[in-house]
């Protein structure tokens, strides 16, 4: 051949072997490598040989296309090889190849000394003079041959030199298939996505090599996830290591046809290769399954086993295998393979979102290109079969080939309808619960997966625990439920959310309306505001109908609010955003969970006595009263009323004895509460936030014992100085508070402590008080009492100082004094020697010491407070909480030195590769000095209940799902003093971080770095400004030497704010 290179040949698709013989066949081809290739056969090793070529083609691309799809290379080493330069030419693609991708040549020494090879001497010198005299014009080809020939001489080959060919071929064989077994995942089909690393870490678990016992492992994950493609690649990597291999495809079916004694007839089939084996009952098959394996290395696959009584009935017990025996039971329900008592168990995840558009591009397109036309086509499916690798093959190959119409059609009707290949294996799991399990499953499909609710304000994604807590009002004995569709695959916990996948979502709601596809009146839960309209518009019974969830953005319906009162057996009603027109004459009193945002009515209807309400909760909405009559809901925990600025009065709370949480916040045009509510011995929660014309004698809630959370922040008439004096006195907060400044009272001064004493030890369970901006203008030493305080709201007020006795609070983890515009000294904070029994807030936990413009003694205020900080970290690392950061503001106007990493603005990246394994890392310690600004170009209207400073720990240079946690400080333009800088620090633990680094599958980023961002909705008429940030890494010595003095280093500023 005149071809001077060969080039990679990539135009047609690359043919797989597991060996390329290279020799040169006038020597050999009759003799040693007819049985090389023979032995090769008989240990089913797939080996190239150049007869299978057809004839008429070039042989060139096809040696090429062999050379690059063979996992390991032989070259036979002939006294004439070198005299051809086919095989030369060959020889230099082979090890160009294998420098390439890392594979094996095996160097074979047929009838020619090794060195006359590696020097090039003997005939191979007389065949390369020969080469450089014909080819004196490219003597850099001549170069090359050379150059591969000592390249592949320098490995450990066979000399056959006067040794037995058969036993040496033999020895060759094994050694390829000792080769193959770890190397034969690098050929994997274009379908078999990221099996690399699953059959690595597969491999890991088996500890495969270095343990003689006999392994059991479980492989779990959700149906059509790829977990008998895995044990397939496995197996077939690892299988001509053992003994005897068996690989039963699918247990259940088999033990569902034909019981145990079918599939220990179809392990003994493979076993004995006896076809028309019959064995009579389970203990003979039993007996010959053990008699068979006894001491014998064996590996054993058992795919689909969906019950403990097929493994039982099996009875492979490891002690019948021989000394480093494999069994690998698959099975969708981890409970099975737990309860069977295996302890190894993988689980299977979803493809990431660069492997799941690998394989798509693979099956729709046959190539790694994407028309322009079709990319957000493309981006649509991948959305909908969400890594699932049966959903992404099903959907691939149905679109291959079709136009962009057809494409669009298709996946409008998988949004209604969804592909039936897919749902029957995503059913079976399904099919197999028990029937309380089913109706779980069906509620978490349709309303519960991730999702965000809202109540009063805030928008929040429900926990676990919240999700149990609705199930209980649907009476599904949420506990079990859960706990078996977390075994069964069908949803998963991350971050203590429950997950569920789109296309489960998809079969649930399916299984629903399937008992009358076009009449959604007779389905059992409605979650679609369009079938929630057409049940409006038909206003027919609906006797099925259990539960309606509609949510997102506002919607107006169309029909008469009249259907609703048709709706006799609904028990769970859930509407946000959701307006309607007419009346309501009356609800269902089946009803256990009511929650409408923006109810549209100014009362409840008279006919509604539902006896069985637990939770009432309807917020922003325009209810002047509750009830137009007296009601006894003996089973009403929860009544949310929060921003109803309709709102006059709530009246007689006899009929709700057992109500633990009253939520009236924003409500302010309310003016009274029946003294009823001091009979309600269970209330726990009391929030009055911004019943700013609520005149109510607090001494009628003294007697609530119960109470844990009380919030008057901003209920400035509580504390009026204009009230009467009768009021006043017999106000219990008001004496408080307000007694030590006795000019509206006769008593002396000194006598106030022994007045307040009884009535703040009557809250002696009390967790959390807000009494922000109230006006109050001192706090009394009584503070200290309330030994159980966790949550102290202070903010707002016109006290100076604050009483010593706050030390007491050992359990405070949260403390907030911003915008007290008087405040001057601080005493010594509270050492915190025990964490509290709860957490009050979802978020907040530290110092928050903000717009305090006349805090003197700056030096000490930065001691205590970073005292204070590692005190806190201390106790809660004992029992750490990764959704509560600990956070302090206080003013300043530099970052402290001892924060060695910054940067300017309002975000900073992190390597945390250094410290990743250090057992003495505890987490970091995050700060941005910021300040607030005059900007009367910003018109955007601040809402007074939320916060527009934020912050958030994601993944460095990746879109990151994880929510922005506020700092809770309230911006308004006649509220806050500008120009004052604040430094706001945060500390998360190490458990966040790692979980952090762990949310994201997607390895096209840097794993071990993670970006501190903060974010800033400016309030109208102002602007928020991150000047530098930065962080420091913590490690337990930190907590133990640390000295609050390294704090001050750099920060000049304490002199400045000590003038203010």
């Amino acid at each position: 051949m005149a071809c001077t290179t060969i080039q990679t040949c990539s135009s047609t698709r690359t043919k797989s072997f597991d060996v390329f013989v290279s020799f040169r066949g006038e020597d050999t081809r009759n003799s040693f490598a007819d049985h090389l290739f023979g032995a090769l056969q008989r240990r089913h090793v797939v080996a190239f040989r150049d007869q299978t070529i057809k004839k008429g083609k070039l042989l060139e691309p096809e040696l090429l296309q062999a050379i690059e799809g063979s996992r390991v290379f032989i070259v036979v080493f002939s006294k004439d090889y070198a005299s051809s330069t086919w095989c030369l030419k060959e020889l230099t693609k082979i090890v160009d190849w294998a420098e390439q991708t890392g594979r094996s040549i095996l160097p074979v020494f047929l009838d020619v000394i090794p060195s006359e090879v590696r020097k090039q001497s003997g005939q191979f010198g007389n065949a390369f003079a020969e080469h450089e005299e014909r080819f004196k014009d490219d003597l850099k080809m001549v170069k090359k041959w050379r150059e591969a020939l000592k390249a592949i001489t320098d490995r450990c080959g066979w000399d056959l030199t006067n040794k037995p060919q058969y036993e040496e071929i033999e020895k060759i064989v094994e050694e390829v298939i000792n080769i193959l077994g770890h190397n034969q995942t690098l050929t994997f089909d274009d379908d078999l996505i990221d099996m690399h690393p699953r059959v690595r870490q597969l491999e890991e678990l088996l500890n495969l090599g270095a343990n003689e016992d006999v392994e059991v492992v479980g492989i779990s994950g959700m149906g059509g996830i790829g977990k008998t493609t895995l044990a397939t690649v496995l197996f077939n990597k690892i299988s001509s290591q053992y003994d005897y291999c068996f690989f039963i495809d699918d247990v259940s079916k088999i033990y569902g046809n034909f019981g145990a004694t079918g599939v220990l007839e179809e392990l003994l089939f493979q076993d004995l290769n006896q076809e028309n084996m019959e064995i009579t009952d389970p203990s003979h098959g039993t007996m010959l399954e053990r008699t068979s394996l006894r001491r014998l290395k064996a590996l054993i696959v058992l795919d689909n086993v969906d019950t403990v009584e097929q493994l039982e009935k099996l009875d492979l017990h490891p002690k019948y295998l021989g000394a480093g025996s494999i069994i690998i039971i698959i099975s969708r329900d981890s409970y099975v393979l737990r309860n069977y008592g295996v302890n190894k168990v993988y689980d299977v995840q979803l493809l990431s979102n660069s492997q799941a558009l690998y394989l798509f591009r693979r099956k729709a397109f046959k190539s790694d290109d994407i028309g322009k036309d079709y990319q957000q086509l493309t981006s649509e499916v991948l959305t909908y079969a969400n890594g699932l690798p049966l959903a992404i093959k099903v959907l691939g190959s149905f679109l291959s080939a079709r136009d962009i119409s057809q494409w669009r059609s298709a996946l409008a009707r998988l949004r209604k309808t969804p592909d039936e290949n897919i749902m029957d294996v995503l059913r079976i799991s399904y099919d197999g619960l028990g029937k309380l399990a089913k109706e779980v499953f069906l509620d978490i499909a349709c309303f519960f997966y991730g999702t965000v609710f809202v109540r009063r304000y805030h928008s929040f994604i429900l926990t676990v625990q919240e999700v149990k807590e609705l199930l209980k009002h649907r009476e599904f004995h949420p506990d079990d439920g859960v706990k078996v569709l977390v075994e069964r695959s069908l949803i998963t916990i991350q971050n203590n959310v429950i997950q569920i996948h789109d296309l489960l979502k998809e079969l649930g709601r399916s299984i629903v309306r399937e008992i009358s596809p076009n009449k959604p009146r007779k389905w059992s839960r409605l979650w679609d505001y369009k079938d929630l309209q057409n049940v409006l518009i038909e206003n027919k019974k609906a006797e099925n109908l259990e539960a309606i969830v509609i949510e997102g953005e506002s919607k107006f319906l169309e029909g008469t609010m009249d259907a609703l009162s048709n709706m006799n057996e609904l028990k769970f009603l859930f509407l946000n955003n959701v307006e309607f027109f007419g009346t309501l004459n009356s609800l269902s009193n089946e009803l256990r969970y009511l929650s409408w945002h923006k109810y549209p009515f100014t009362c409840l209807p008279s006919s509604f006595h539902p006896d069985k309400l637990v939770e009432l909760i309807l917020p922003y909405s325009k209810i002047k009263t509750l009830w137009k009559d007296e009601k006894y809901l003996p089973n009403l925990r929860n009544l949310d009323l929060s921003y109803s600025e309709n709102l006059i009065e709530i009246t007689d709370l006899g009929g709700v004895p057992r109500l633990k949480n009253l939520i009236l916040e924003g409500c302010v045009e309310i003016e009274r509460i029946d003294p009823s509510i001091g009979t309600l011995e269970e209330l726990t929660c009391l929030k009055l936030k911004n019943c700013k014309n609520l005149l109510f004698e607090l001494n009628i809630i003294s007697k609530l014992n119960s109470l844990e959370e009380l919030d008057l922040s901003g209920c400035s008439r509580l504390l009026d100085k204009n009230t009467s004096v009768i009021q006043l006195l017999t106000s219990s907060l008001y004496k408080a508070f307000m007694f030590p400044f006795h000019f509206l009272s006769h008593r002396k001064q000194e006598d106030s402590p022994g007045l307040l004493f009884p009535y703040l030890a009557s809250f002696s369970y009390l967790l959390s008080l807000d009494v922000s901006f109230c006006n109050l203008r001192q706090i009394p030493d009584v503070i200290g009492n309330l030994r159980s305080l966790v949550s102290l709201n202070l903010g707002g007020n016109k006290f100076v100082t604050l009483p010593t006795t706050i030390k007491e609070l050992s359990k405070l983890e949260y403390l907030n004094l911003e915008h007290c515009k008087q405040l001057k000294y601080l005493p010594q904070l509270p050492t915190i020697i025990e964490k509290g029994q709860k957490p009050i807030h979802k978020y907040y936990r530290g110092i928050y010491i903000f717009d305090c413009p006349k805090l003197s003694e700056m030096e000490r205020c930065y001691r205590m407070a970073f005292s204070w900080m590692m005190q806190n970290l201390e106790v809660h690392l004992q029992t750490p909480n990764i959704h509560r950061n600990l956070g302090i503001v206080i003013p300043g106007t530099q970052i402290p030195k001892w924060f060695n990493k910054q940067n300017v603005g309002g975000s900073i990246s992190m390597d945390l590769s250094p410290v990743m394994d250090d057992p003495n890392w505890i987490g970091v310690a995050c700060c941005i000095l910021f300040v607030t600004r005059n900007d009367l170009t910003n018109a955007l209207v601040h809402l007074y209940h939320w916060f527009p400073f934020r912050y958030c720990l994601r993944q460095h240079g990746k879109g990151s799902k994880r929510e922005f946690m506020p700092v809770p400080l309230h911006f308004t333009e006649d509220l806050v003093t500008v120009e004052l800088d604040h430094l706001f620090t945060v500390f998360f633990n190490g458990e966040e971080l790692i979980q952090c680094l762990s949310e994201n599958p997607d390895k096209s980023h840097d794993l071990n770095k993670l970006e501190f961002n903060t974010y800033f909705q400016n309030p109208q008429g102002l602007s928020l400004v991150g000047k530098n940030c930065g962080y420091r890494l913590l490690f337990k010595g930190d907590l133990q030497q640390f000295n609050p003095n390294v704090m001050l280093t750099g920060i000049s500023s304490c002199r400045k704010w000590k003038l203010l």
